[in-house]
């Protein structure tokens, strides 16, 4: 399927399960290029597992369809590794980069994350902040044009958060970038992604925060009433 010239990513059908426990079906959406899309729902909904199935790591049915130069950085929720071990965050961008035959551009990385002075820090130096920094500089290795971040947010106190928001808007705006983000933060859903896409176990829904962030759908979605806080602008 041709993606239309204005989009990232166009997204129709999907469908996910694994053996005859069904994850979701029938989910539409597209992303313009250069817009945010924030996936949100109750935990158990599938937002991880979108992801997955977008990079191609996991079986589905439907269609996905990326644009033909999409280039894509992937943040995972938390990384698979001891953080005991003697690894430096150099080493880990510099490994991603030998391994992916990527462009060398760890220190620009590390540069455009705020950490040019901690590449050489042991990895469990660093504070829960400039760990998910790390991740977010891991993903930016290859110079991608579209970022999936799943839940940046997590295992950072809330100064930690804001500054990580304003960083992941700021390296979006500088290059251009295309971000799809899962969060539980409904005010930052509401104040800065373009759409929304809120699963459930049986439905989902898609349109801009205005149509989706409502008591009455959030309400209908989590089960309970849902609340946040709209900054004033």
């Amino acid at each position: 399927m041709l993606v239309s010239m204005a989009n990232a990513l166009e997204v129709e059908n999907l469908a996910i399960s694994f053996g005859k426990a069904s994850v979701f079906e029938r989910v539409s959406f597209a992303v313009e290029q250069g817009t945010s899309l924030a996936i949100i729902g109750p935990n158990g909904c599938g937002k991880t597992v979108l992801f997955q199935a977008l990079i191609g790591a996991i079986p589905h049915r439907g269609q996905i369809s990326w644009a033909a130069d999409t280039r894509i950085g992937y943040m995972p929720q938390k990384l698979s590794i001891d953080r005991d071990l003697p690894v430096t965050g150099f080493d880990l961008l510099a490994a991603k980069a030998k391994v992916t035959k990527a462009p060398a551009d760890v220190a620009t990385a590390f540069k455009r994350v705020g950490l040019a002075g901690q590449a050489g820090k042991s990895i469990g130096a660093l504070s829960g902040g400039q760990f998910q920094r790390l991740l977010l500089a891991l993903a930016l290795v290859g110079q991608p044009n579209v970022l999936l971040l799943d839940e940046p947010m997590a295992g950072v106190d809330e100064p930690g958060q804001e500054k990580l928001n304003e960083l992941v808007r700021r390296v979006q705006e500088e290059n251009r970038l295309t971000v799809l983000l899962i969060s539980h933060d409904l005010s930052v859903v509401y104040g800065h992604a373009t759409n929304v896409l809120c699963l459930s176990r049986d439905r989902a829904w898609f349109g801009p925060p205005r149509t989706i962030l409502t008591p009455e759908l959030l309400h209908e979605v989590y089960g309970t009433p849902v609340g946040y806080h709209v900054h004033a602008t």
